[in-house]
């Protein structure tokens, strides 16, 4: 019950402050979100068109950005490390139910995204997805299984593609 009256007075705050809020006001939509039990870093950019179900399970590291559009279904803790990236669209979903019992009962399985990850658009986590540091995720991917660190990542199911490469100058 405590849950679902916390989840009741979010959506109204999140309705009314959080999502109503400009653009550029994120300072003031982390400070909603710690008021609730997040745990933010440092210089965080979350914008007012994410979707949380649960601040109080959720965990961001600094200079994360989490894009319009995004829906942290946060049943279970999801945890965002140091400038971590999740575009538009994306969903990271860390709970499903157990189809296999009558009521399909809840099951809350965490979500960790690494620090300097790149989660591209619309893509959909799964319960209980590490995605390690580095990694890219390509657009439009459906990640089922934990994802290697320095990685480009793409794919339904998403697979590791090829390595990361960095490259000091651009030539023109």
């Amino acid at each position: 019950m405590k849950n679902r009256l916390a989840r009741l007075v979010w959506g109204i705050v999140a309705l009314f402050l959080f999502k109503l809020s400009p653009k550029p006001f994120h300072q003031w939509r982390v400070f909603l979100l710690k008021c609730f039990g997040a745990k933010i870093g440092k210089g965080v950019h979350v914008y007012p068109g994410v979707i949380i179900w649960a601040p109080w399970n959720i965990e961001l590291g600094d200079e994360c950005g989490i894009a319009s559009g995004v829906n942290l279904y946060s049943q279970g803790k999801i945890t965002i490390g140091k400038r971590a990236v999740i575009s538009q669209g994306a969903h990271l979903c860390a709970g499903t139910h157990d189809y296999t019992l009558p009521g399909f009962p809840l099951i809350a399985m965490p979500i960790v995204i690494g620090d300097q990850v790149w989660v591209a658009a619309e893509v959909f986590v799964h319960p209980g997805i590490t995605i390690s540091e580095g990694a890219v995720i390509g657009a439009r991917s459906v990640v089922t299984k934990n994802m290697p660190a320095w990685t480009v990542c793409s794919g339904h199911p998403c697979k590791p593609i090829k390595e990361r490469v960095f490259h000091s100058s651009i030539k023109s």
